[in-house]
Formats: C-alpha cells, structure tokens, sequence
C-alpha cells in the first residue's frame, strides 16, 4: 500500500464560516448579495418560493460565472409546509432543434480543456454561440413564481434589478473568476468590452474599498422582464432581441425552441432513509439515480459516533460502483469545470426550497449577447461530440446533470433540504452533508466544516487533507487515492449548502466555508 503525495503546502491558513440561526426564514446562497435579495423577500411578505426566485435573479449579475437568465436551466425540490411530499420544478436543459453536427467537426485528438471528450475544430461546444442550450433558466424561475409564489413578480424581481443596475462587485474573487476565462472572453466583443480592459481582467484597488463593474444592457433586460412578465422573455420583446442578438453572433437557436421552453412540475422521488425518514429526490436528467444506488448500502451501515474508517470506504466503494453504472450508460464530460449555483430556502411557515441552476463552465458559452446584456450558457458541451454514442449531440435533445437537490422528510414534515454547485463532486457532497447532520447529529455548522471524500468516476477516490490519517489508510487500502485540499481552485469537493429546521422551530442554514462569497442569512 502507498499513498499519494501530500498536497502542495502553498496555503497556510485555517477557514471558518458562520451558519445563521432564527425562527423565521433563512436563506443561503454562494453570493451575499442574492441571499440579502432573498431575506428582503421574506420581509416584504413573499414565501421561500418568492424568495427563491428572487435570491436567482440577483445572482444574475452578483455571480454571473455560475447562473444567470442565459442559464441553461435547472432543478427544484420544493416542499411546502402542510403537504405531504415535495414536488420538483424540472426546467432541465434542451438543445436547440436546430443544431447538427455539421458544426462539431473532430480533429482526431483529445481536449485539452479538461474534459475526456474528442477535441472540436474551434471547440465550438465549448465556447461561442453554437455552444448554447435553450435557456430554460427563466422559465423554471416563471413555474416556481406562478405555482405556489405569494407576491407579484414586480416585487421579487424588485432585489434583483436594483442590485443589477449597480453592477458586479469588483474584488479579488472576481478577477479570479474573469481570468480563468479571458482566454475565451477576448474573442467575443461584447464580453470583453464588459469583462476585460485592454484585454486584461480587471482588478481591484490595492486599498479602500472595491468599486462595481457594470454589466451592459443586462439591467435594462432585467427591469423590462420585471414590468412585462416571464413569458415576454420568450414570446415578448426580449425573446425579439435575443433572437436578433442570435442573428447577429451565429446562433442556432429560434422561435420555436423559445416559444416550446416550459418547466414541468413532476412529484419528487421518495426514498426510504435512516429512522422512519425518507429522501425526496429530483428525478429524471440528474444525479439523483447514482445517488439512490449508494442509498440502501449506507442506510445498512452501523454507525459509530462519527464517521470512520469503515464508513467512508463503504461510501467510497458504493460511488465508484456507481459511477461505473452511470457512465456506462450516458457518458458525460468529467464536470471538473463546472460552473453553477445552489439556493436553499425556508419560510416562517416551514416552507422549504432547494434549487440549483447554471450557465455550465465558468461564464458559459462567454458570450453576452449584445442587445440584452445576456451571458449565455455552454450546455452543449454536456454532449458526446461522437456520433452514434449515447449522449451524442442532436437537435431537441435532454442533457443528463449533476444537479442533486435533497429534501429530508420526517412524517410529512420537510427537516432538511441541501444542493450544491461542483459537476460531479455534488452528489458526493450532498450525501455526506446530509448524513453528518441527519445520522451523525452534527451542528449544520460543524457539517459544513467537516472533511469530505469524493468520486467522480470509478477509478479513484479523492480525499480531503483534513481526514484522519487511519480513514485516508483505510481508503488507499482499497485502491487510488489522492489526498487533496478543499479549496477555491482547484474545487475538489464541491460547494454545498444546506437547511436544517429542528422540532423547537428553530431553524439553522450554513454554507460551505471554502466559497468566499457564500453566506447564510436568517431573517
């Protein structure tokens, strides 16, 4: 048996992150400014869903890397106080019934991007326009509004278009997050002249405080949705400038893929968990199948006060098992890129919402189209390049993700709900989240702070520097482990967040500590 090397020694610092405790609502997300948007919400007399809506809205323009109203789409668990189960709001990403393989040429090699698809001439399913989904983003936020939202749409979108006309924070974190991207910013003229100056990611001051970086017409596209409702975004005035931005950089997608894009209500998928309780799942395109197959082996597993040795290397087994299942039907990139927000909500009525949404890579597509001020997603690089593969590239096709929204239920009463943002590191993520606070009875804040493992395959196991030495043994006992950090870049375990509401009434929302901008937040 020989472990890995140790980790690169370059960080020399330990990270804490507050949780939020109230009796009312709590809101959690990966920017502090959408989270704020939520709780004003909750104020002004909207539920978890209005807040929801709201807290995506704003992340628009205070987190445009990972989601957006040019997001590919989402999942959404939603249980609401006083009904038995939740339901699932699915605004799953579509490609464009226009799109042919025509425009993904191989060149015979390997990407070199990160991901284990053949190479395309130009990457064009990676970056630019032929790269793009149906935004189905908007209209899963529409569903959610008018199934079960209590205020007008004026007054949730109100937060989010306030926050976008005063334009993205400009601090180190942003210019990280624009550097890893101005590769791909610099060839479309409308995201560098918004994202880069003089071809250079911005930066901060090198003291004071950060100013805020306008975010061209994207405001304007916020406030007219806000006045002329959902649908305008795709049968209305937006859906007519999109399309005319479409004709403009080479996009393929038309009226009638805006006109068809709808979200379904679909009932969650109940699994039996660990005393009396029971999992409800997002179905269907996500990571929630390769979630239940681990289900019944953990919930078998005796527990010793905390998680050991034996605990993690049956988990380890079981996600390697299976990944091997998963990918061996539909084959997906590895999703080590991966770009893309979770919410979690609940109200003073016990009301619980968790949903994830994303633009796919970091800033999609990178192309903001010009007369909206749209940063578009990337969803088609979810696709085999390949034909005759089983996730080939084909017009009006569902892509299969990552996305793992949870809600825990005791009786018909919604305890716990998590999701996280990371590829194929979520599902590990949630699991674990979940089982430290629901079976290991840890505070949600010393949840979010313990170390995790995970697969995003079948062949090895990653493992966070802060185990104890005898559970990494343990786990290289059994096969390919590399001992990694939790940290901001490279993300190795992914971004979770989560909602726990006790019996007292008490409820406690947490985020994960290595996300610099995330934040728990209780009315």
């Amino acid at each position: 048996m020989s472990l890995a090397p140790q980790p690169p020694q370059g960080e020399n610092w330990l990270l804490t992150k507050p949780s939020a405790t109230g009796r009312r609502g709590i809101v959690v997300s990966q920017a502090r400014p959408g989270a704020e948007a939520g709780i004003a919400i909750l104020e002004a007399g909207g539920n978890a869903i209005d807040a929801a809506v709201g807290t995506a809205m704003a992340l628009a323009s205070q987190e445009p890397w990972n989601s957006g109203l040019g997001g590919y789409g989402g999942f959404a668990v939603v249980h609401r106080a006083g009904q038995p189960i939740a339901e699932v709001v699915d605004f799953g990403p579509v490609s464009p019934r226009n799109l042919t393989t025509a425009n993904f040429r191989l060149t015979g090699r390997m990407s070199e991007q990160g991901f284990r698809w053949p190479e395309v001439e130009g990457d064009t399913n990676i970056h630019g326009p032929l790269a793009v989904a149906v935004p189905s983003a908007v209209a899963g936020c529409e569903r959610l509004h008018t199934a079960w939202g209590r205020l007008p749409m004026a007054e949730v979108m109100a937060p989010a278009v306030a926050l976008a006309k005063r334009g993205l924070l400009q601090d180190w974190f942003t210019t990280l997050k624009i550097a890893t991207a101005a590769p791909d910013l610099r060839r479309y003229p409308e995201s560098a002249r918004i994202y880069l100056r003089d071809g250079l990611p911005p930066v901060p001051p090198a003291d004071g405080n950060p100013g805020f970086m306008p975010l061209g017409n994207l405001a304007a596209t916020m406030e007219h949705l806000a006045r002329a409702g959902w649908r305008d975004f795709y049968e209305g005035e937006i859906a007519a400038a999109f399309l005319r931005d479409q004709a403009r950089v080479g996009g393929v997608i038309d009226a009638g893929d805006l006109r068809a894009c709808t979200a379904r209500i679909v009932p969650a998928l109940q699994v039996p968990w660990r005393n009396g309780r029971t999992l409800q799942l997002a179905p269907g395109m996500t990571a929630s199948p390769t979630l239940h197959r681990i289900l019944p082996a953990m919930a078998a597993l005796p527990l010793a006060p905390q998680p050991d040795g034996a605990w993690y290397r049956t988990l380890a087994a079981e996600l390697r098992a299976a990944y091997a299942a998963r990918l061996a039907g539909q084959p997906e990139p590895d999703g080590h890129e991966t770009c893309t927000t979770h919410i979690t909500v609940c109200d003073a009525d016990g009301t619980m919402v968790t949903m994830t949404t994303t633009l796919m890579a970091n800033m999609g597509s990178r192309v903001v189209l010009p007369e909206t001020g749209l940063l578009m997603n990337n969803g088609i690089m979810l696709f085999d390049p390949r034909p005759g593969q089983p996730n080939s590239i084909a017009p009006g096709k569902r892509l299969l993700t990552n996305m793992c929204p949870v809600i825990l239920r005791e009786g018909d009463r919604p305890i716990l709900a998590a999701g996280a943002s990371g590829g194929r590191h979520i599902m590990a993520a949630v699991f674990q989240l979940m089982t430290y606070i629901a079976d290991f009875a840890m505070h949600p804040e010393a949840a979010a702070h313990f170390p995790r493992i995970s697969v995003a395959g079948p062949d090895k196991v990653i493992a966070d520097i802060g185990l104890d030495a005898a559970i990494i043994a343990a786990l290289a006992a059994d096969g390919p482990t590399e001992v990694v950090r939790h940290g901001i870049m490279p993300a190795n375990f992914a971004n979770p967040n989560v909602i726990l509401q006790r019996p007292d009434g008490t409820r406690t929302g947490a985020s994960d500590n290595r996300s610099p901008w995330s934040v728990a937040l209780a009315q």
